[in-house]
């Protein structure tokens, strides 16, 4: 299996700017860590959580699709749900918007149930530098897909960092499935 799986196009440039504009929607909150907890040296960015946003059900429904298509081509683990909302992150160059190397598996009661972890490429690269998304699932550092509207999806016990941004700003989409316990 190669990680990370990437689904080029997965959503179009115009569901891009939808998305955005949904999160746009109200104030994003300050983006924290487990159970409430913020450190700006680990993580800083701002978020929208779209299960509060109105007008954004189809957006699930093209997650939903997404993560079936490459859970069968890529994975085949044994999902059962989607038991948190999506996300939408914005890196900032006026805060060096950055997330530290990290695992998406928590010691929560749903963050333990997480198996895969999809992450969609908002913005035109050509609009920011930096906020590379860097997925480490062995030995060696990879780089995610950064054509806008890509999917990169990845086990969510694989470390990744998004690098700081050093100039504009970038905008990303992240869910979790959900299943059983690995075995």
């Amino acid at each position: 299996m190669l990680t990370p799986f990437t689904l080029d196009g997965a959503f179009s440039p115009q569901d891009c700017d939808r998305i955005i504009d949904l999160a746009r929607l109200r104030p994003l909150d300050e983006a924290g860590l487990v159970k409430n907890m913020a450190d700006p040296a680990i993580r800083r960015a701002e978020l929208a959580w779209l299960d509060e946003r109105p007008g954004a059900e189809w957006v699930m429904d093209r997650i939903v699709e997404t993560v079936a298509r490459a859970n069968r081509e890529a994975f085949d683990f044994a999902l059962t749900d989607f038991a948190e909302s999506a996300q939408v992150a914005r890196y900032g160059a006026e805060r060096e918007g950055h997330f530290g190397w990290h695992s998406d598996i928590g010691a929560g009661a749903v963050a333990a149930r997480r198996k895969l972890t999809m992450v969609v490429q908002l913005s035109e690269p050509s609009t920011y530098e930096g906020g590379i998304l860097e997925v480490w699932p062995d030995g060696n550092v990879r780089e995610a897909a950064s054509a806008r509207g890509a999917a990169t999806i990845f086990p969510s016990f694989h470390l990744h960092r998004v690098t700081p941004v050093t100039a504009g700003e970038r905008w990303s989409l992240t869910i979790w499935a959900h299943g059983p316990a690995f075995r």
